[in-house]
Parts: C-alpha cells; sequence; structure tokens
C-alpha cells in the first residue's frame, strides 16, 4: 500500500467510524439488546474498503469529506446488514467475522435477524434525510434508487441466492463473474455512484469511467477473496479460513488454478487502471486502491 492510500485509509476509517457511531442509536435506547447487536457488528471492525471508495471518488471530483459521511455510512449499514444475514446458520453458518464472534453467536439468531433489518433501513433514512448529504431531492432520490438496486434481487441478495444455489456444481467462467457482479461488485460499485450522484455538474463520461473502474474492482475484490480463502489463514483474515472450499462452493481458484485466478486479478486491475485514464494525479488514490485491493493480506 503507498504510502498516500495508507494515510488516507487512516482518515476515512476514523472519520466514518465516527460518522457511524454519530448515526447508530445509542445502546442503552430500548431496545436495548437489538441496538447493541447493531452496534457490535458495525463499529471497531472491518477495511471500510466501501466507504473509502465514496470518499475516494468524491476526492477526484472536488467533493469535500463532510459531505460524503452520509453516503459512506449509508453504504456500510448495508454491507454490515449483509454480513450478519450472510453468516447465519441457515445462509453460511459461520461463527466469526472481523476477528470476533459473529451476531448471532454473540446474541441469537432472532438479534442477528433484526440487526441487519435494522441497519438496511436505517441506510435508507440516512439518503433520505441525512444533513450531511448537500443534494436536490432528485439527487436524494437517485441516491436511493441506486442503493437500493444495488442491494435487492438484482444486486447483491441476488447474487447471494446464485452463490447459495450454486453449491456444489461448477460455474463457467462467466457464471461465475454474473454472480460476483452481483453479490459483491454491485455495491461496491454503489459506493462510488453515491459519489458521482453527490456531484450535481458531473460529467456522464467522467461518471461512466468510474462506474466501470468500480465494476473491475468490485470483481478483483472478490477474486483476491477466493485466493486469500485457500492462501491465508483465519487469524488473519477474522474469518474462518478454506469455507467456500469446505462447502464446495464455486471460486475464482476452482475453475482457473491459483495462477490463473491471480493473472485474473492482475487484469482486472489493469483494466481498472484503464478506465482512469481521462483523469490525473487527482485519481492516483483510486488507482492505488485497485493495487491494494489485489495485493492486500485479508
Amino acid at each position: 500500500m503507498s504510502n498516500a492510500l495508507k494515510e488516507y485509509l487512516s482518515f476515512c476509517q476514523n472519520r466514518v467510524e465516527q460518522a457511524l457511531e454519530d448515526r447508530l442509536p445509542k445502546a442503552h435506547i430500548l431496545p436495548q439488546k437489538l441496538h447493541q447487536a447493531m452496534r457490535y457488528s458495525t463499529l471497531d471492525g472491518g477495511k471500510r474498503t466501501r466507504p473509502l471508495l465514496t470518499y475516494c471518488t468524491g476526492n477526484v471530483l472536488g467533493i469535500a469529506p463532510e459531505a460524503l459521511d452520509g453516503l459512506a455510512c449509508a453504504v456500510e449499514f448495508i454491507h454490515v446488514y449483509s454480513l450478519i444475514h450472510d453468516d447465519l446458520p441457515a445462509m453460511d453458518d459461520d461463527d466469526l467475522r472481523r476477528g470476533k464472534p459473529t451476531s448471532h453467536v454473540a446474541f441469537d439468531e432472532a438479534t442477528a435477524i433484526l440487526a441487519g433489518d435494522a441497519l438496511q433501513a436505517l441506510a435508507f433514512e440516512i439518503l433520505a434525510n441525512d444533513p450531511s448529504i448537500a443534494a436536490a431531492p432528485e439527487a436524494r432520490l437517485k441516491m436511493i434508487t441506486a442503493l437500493a438496486k444495488a442491494s435487492g434481487s438484482l444486486g447483491m441478495v441476488g447474487g447471494q441466492a446464485i452463490d447459495l444455489a450454486s453449491v456444489g456444481t461448477k460455474l463457467s467462467l462467466p457464471e461465475l463473474e454474473n454472480m460476483h457482479i452481483h453479490k459483491t461488485g454491485a455495491l461496491i460499485r454503489a459506493s462510488v455512484t453515491l459519489a458521482t450522484l453527490a456531484k450535481a455538474d458531473i460529467d456522464a463520461t467522467v461518471a461512466a469511467k468510474l462506474d466501470h473502474y468500480a465494476k473491475c474492482i468490485g470483481l478483483s475484490f472478490q477474486v483476491k477473496d477466493d485466493i486469500l480463502d485457500e492462501e491465508s489463514d483465519t487469524v488473519t483474515l477474522g474469518k474462518t479460513q478454506g469455507k467456500d472450499k469446505d462447502n464446495d462452493k464455486p471460486t475464482y481458484p476452482a475453475l482457473l488454478g491459483l495462477a490463473g485466478a491471480k493473472q485474473k486479478a492482475q487484469e482486472l486491475h489493469e483494466n481498472a487502471l484503464d478506465s482512469l485514464s481521462i483523469f490525473g494525479k487527482e485519481a492516483d488514490l483510486l488507482r492505488d486502491l485497485s493495487l491494494y485491493i489485489i495485493q492486500r493480506d485479508h
């Protein structure tokens, strides 16, 4: 990771951590157990890749970080809700997330389900009402629509459904990419889209190039996740290593081999960089982020 990205990542992590804290219901407010579970899964954990993307995209477009806090929180709340539900016994049945017991283990299944539901609702409440978002009502509606589509049956949830239906089967490369364009990629693209929608006078070509960049890194992020599931360990990952392989899920290494998966990640990184060729140094953080995604160790 470049020094510039490392410093900006630290800045964004600290910023979004405080912004999430400010927007979550306090633990002492009724229903207390539910609010404790929401805070437990959201705070003090995770790479905050999606908020970082929102802030980095805003940086390219000249949008002040304080105008992006609500957007960054909205996309992270959706992400955390998805993790809570993915970890449930009916889904991936995982006991570890971000280095600590998953929500249904720390609390119980019913509370975990409700915590995920509440975080999803909170994300859209923020897009509708958060005062940090300096956008016209029409732009807010576009933001709500974009995040809803990225989160629903034509996005993340649809990808998860395909993933569950694909256990024990062998997908073709286009089928595997389609699954992950939805399951992982849709929310990553939304992280960028929300920032572009915050720019009232954005050029359509600029928005399209940033969206294609996000599509590329959304896939490269998943390819790298699949590689780490093969090569890393539980302590480093903060979640159970080898779970996808043990559950006979289709992955890039299973389809392409480890060397082929690494080559695929590199190709996606290069395509992401090509999408940024219209920008100057103002997009260096996005370039560095793309490289970090395929080089990270967790």
